[in-house]
């Protein structure tokens, strides 16, 4: 049994990753209802989060459907950062997550998410004051290192351990390599074969079919695996991946008419969470990815991505379901 302070997990737990705006309520539900077992908000930025802004208060929403969720926060200030892990504790998470992981520039260049890496003992210092501030377990997700010639993530793991972090994500990528080439997950597995390490370590880079999470599993030997990009379009992947392991077997892919009926459900959850105007514009971005391989789709994904009425949007997805079909 996985688990991370008291938070039981099971045998092998799949992880749906933070990523920005993708990993909203409306999408955590239908991954959760497809066999995520433990989810995390979008990244927060402490700056937002103290200064009261109000999309970074919004991303503060969860629900009791979701739990295990964790809250993930991001910032350069150690100060600020340690009043955000005050108050994303108080909006009821299980757990705090520390992202020293984004590659993206808005935030490394500004010191935070993957910058901290060029800074080890700062991102220690920032960490043991959170862990500090809050009673909930804190976890952290990072990358290997800023460069080929900073892959300091065996010894950064045990320094953030020793100062009290509960579990540890590592992208198999450094910060230079953003999403490009094959994730390493070598030294994953040098920091989960680390003797000195206690907690749990979860491998996150590259996993996109069921062969290949078993593959990593057996192969690297990590406690569980995370999740991002393969599940956007496709939250099937976490029962897919469960079933492929219990039994060997690889699951049929979802029907057309389960994709509409999850699609479905993702814009009614984000119309409930989001308010209709943004219910609608948000999900725009999702119709290409569910219906990724669909023939002759594009005068339907127009009409889906086009459309600002509600029925007519449901019409266009039982369209879908009605006279599509896959090449």
């Amino acid at each position: 049994m996985v688990k991370i302070a008291n938070i039981e997990l099971g045998e092998f737990p799949l992880l749906l990753a933070p990523m920005e705006d993708v990993s909203d309520p409306p999408f955590r539900k239908v991954c959760k209802a497809n066999g995520a077992d433990l989810m995390y908000t979008e990244f927060i930025s402490s700056e937002g989060l103290i200064r009261d802004a109000a999309k970074s208060v919004q991303k503060l929403d969860i629900f009791d459907y979701e739990r295990p969720i964790g809250i993930q926060i991001f910032g350069s200030e150690i100060e600020s950062m340690r009043e955000a892990a005050i108050v994303s504790s108080q909006a009821g998470p299980d757990l705090i997550d520390i992202n020293y992981g984004c590659p993206v520039k808005n935030v490394a260049c500004k010191g935070a998410g993957a910058a901290l890496l060029r800074d080890i003992p700062k991102m220690v210092k920032m960490t043991e004051e959170i862990v500090k501030a809050t009673n909930l377990p804190v976890t952290v997700k990072t990358r290997l290192g800023w460069d080929d010639n900073t892959k300091n993530i065996v010894e950064t793991a045990e320094r953030l351990q020793d100062i009290g972090i509960q579990a540890l994500s590592i992208h198999g990528r450094t910060r230079v390599q953003m999403y490009k080439g094959e994730a390493d997950w070598t030294l994953i597995a040098d920091v989960k074969n680390n003797p000195r390490m206690k907690i749990p370590i979860f491998g996150n880079g590259d996993i996109d079919s069921p062969e290949k999470a078993l593959e990593y599993k057996n192969k690297y030997g990590v406690d569980g695996i995370m999740i991002g990009r393969a599940s956007i379009g496709h939250p099937w992947i976490f029962n897919e991946i469960k079933h492929y392991m219990k039994t060997g077997e690889v699951l049929a892919p979802p029907t057309l008419e389960e994709r509409v009926e999850v699609c479905r459900q993702h814009f009614t959850h984000s119309l409930e969470w989001k308010g209709e105007k943004l219910g609608i514009f948000e999900m725009r971005r999702h119709y290409t990815n569910y219906f990724r391989g669909l023939s002759h789709f594009k005068p339907l994904r127009m009409k889906l991505v086009q459309s600002e009425d509600i029925n007519e949007i449901y019409d266009t997805l039982d369209e879908i379901a009605q006279t599509m079909s896959y090449a």
